[in-house]
């Protein structure tokens, strides 16, 4: 491995010499600092989740422009995760760290500017559309990651670098909490995340690597796109991301609409599910590398359909104790589906370069560049399911004053995202196991282990 103006020239994870004589250590190091930069990006990005528990009667705002003020943050979080991918390749991973990181003062500083009653609704929504680029962070610090670490891997270092992103939205929630239980205001929360983000940025001008290799790929990502797997990978992602952003985002609202918790009361237990869902998700990632991440994903479908189930139940009786264990227990389930679906990318995109005929490092290489590029996109798609999350509220809230004709409708995307896993990536398997598999398909790789 050789340096050359801070870019690492070489770079060979699947060879076992290599990795574990140094490649190991780099690859950690710059995962760890990737996960700060992401955290921070993630707090921002949902800055908005908590700050509208802030916003009493004094702000002229109703429960339907809060959620529009949380749609538009995912919105714009979900279109810039394109761009960020492929800044990647354009600029080097640790040079668009730093300017991701740096990037976040923009949102913070505004909204601290402007957060008090009296200020118009277009300056916060101005404001809301800013901290969208706490999104794209995620995109970028994914694809850079993965081309870091073997396949053997990249499960566990997938789910560790979003989990320990997707943890920035508990932590912003809880910080909240301590700023409301302390008496103090939104200026204050902001006060506290511009020396972090800061930190960030630095730490990551310090710390981080860039690879050669990956530099200037635009074919990589024009291949992606014309894959139809990336499309596939995108609707399920759509599911469980998709879900724990948009539900990390609402959560909060929904208990302060439907079940008139106060600003306090519904902070005090809006942390809980992004949190135990940030955690699980390398345990997502672990038993896919383990099971296979087609296999973690369809039962974790199934399951967060059944928890969905159970919340229309509690929607419908309004007993806030089931409906809270519920909506945890969805949010656990997205978490474990985020590890699975991103252990999945890399490994359908090993298994067609095996099906072309690629073997050892040639395949590696291919599944690393495709994947890569893949991973932004998908990424970007499945936080617009974050959007629809918080339309359908502001809709079933204006339509019928609760949240119950929402959860009926994510159902039924459960349900199509458990039919959608099954058919492309098991039905193979099961029909081998059943002994009618068809004549060629031996040497074919399964796509069930991915």
């Amino acid at each position: 491995m050789a340096w050359r103006g801070g870019w690492i020239q070489r770079w060979e994870p699947e060879d076992v010499g290599f990795w574990e004589r140094e490649g190991a250590r780099v690859a950690r190091r710059n995962l760890a600092f990737s996960v700060l930069s992401e955290h921070i990006g993630f707090s921002v990005w949902s800055l908005w989740s908590v700050l509208v528990l802030f916003m009493g009667p004094e702000y002229g705002i109703d429960p339907a422009g809060k959620f529009f003020l949380v749609a538009v943050a995912t919105l714009v979080g979900a279109l810039v995760r394109v761009p960020y991918t492929f800044a990647v390749a354009r600029f080097g991973g640790r040079n668009w760290t730093v300017v991701a990181a740096a990037l976040l003062l923009v949102p913070a500083a505004a909204t601290l500017a402007v957060m008090e009653p009296g200020t118009s609704y277009a300056t916060f929504l101005v404001c809301a559309l800013l901290t969208g680029v706490g999104g794209g962070n995620f995109a970028s610090s994914m694809t850079n990651i993965n081309s870091f670490f073997p396949l053997r891997h990249k499960g566990w270092a997938l789910g560790l670098n979003a989990g320990g992103g997707n943890i920035g939205v508990p932590v912003v929630q809880l910080v909240a909490l301590a700023v409301i239980g302390a008496g103090g205001g939104p200026r204050l929360l902001l006060g506290i995340y511009l020396p972090l983000i800061v930190a960030a940025a630095v730490c990551a001008a310090l710390f981080m690597d860039n690879l050669a290799m990956v530099r200037d790929d635009t074919g990589a990502a024009k291949e992606a796109v014309r894959d139809p797997h990336t499309w596939i990978m995108s609707l399920l992602y759509v599911g469980t991301f998709g879900s724990f952003i948009g539900y990390s985002f609402a959560f909060g609202l929904v208990l302060q609409t439907q079940f008139g918790r106060t600003p306090l009361q519904a902070a005090q237990l809006t942390f809980v599910g992004p949190l135990l869902g940030s955690l699980v998700r390398p345990v997502g990632g672990r038993l896919a590398d383990r099971y296979g991440g087609a296999r973690i994903t369809l039962g974790t479908f199934a399951a967060m359909a059944a928890a969905t189930g159970v919340v229309v139940l509690a929607s419908t009786r309004a007993s806030l104790p089931l409906f809270t264990g519920a909506f945890v227990a969805l949010f656990v389930l997205s978490g474990l589906g985020n590890g699975s679906t991103y252990k999945m990318i890399p490994g359908i995109f090993h298994t067609r370069a095996l099906r072309a005929g690629l073997a050892g490092e040639a395949a590696a290489a291919h599944a690393r560049r495709l994947s890569g590029a893949a991973m932004g996109l998908i990424g970007a798609v499945g936080a617009l399911g974050g959007l629809g999350i918080n339309l359908a509220f502001r809709q079933s809230f204006q339509s019928v004053g609760s949240g119950t004709a929402a959860f009926v409708c994510f159902l039924g995307c459960y349900a199509v995202c458990l039919a959608v896993t099954w058919g492309v990536y098991l039905r193979g398997a099961a029909a081998r196991g059943r002994g009618v598999a068809p004549a060629d398909a031996r040497r074919k790789p399964s796509y069930a282990e991915v």
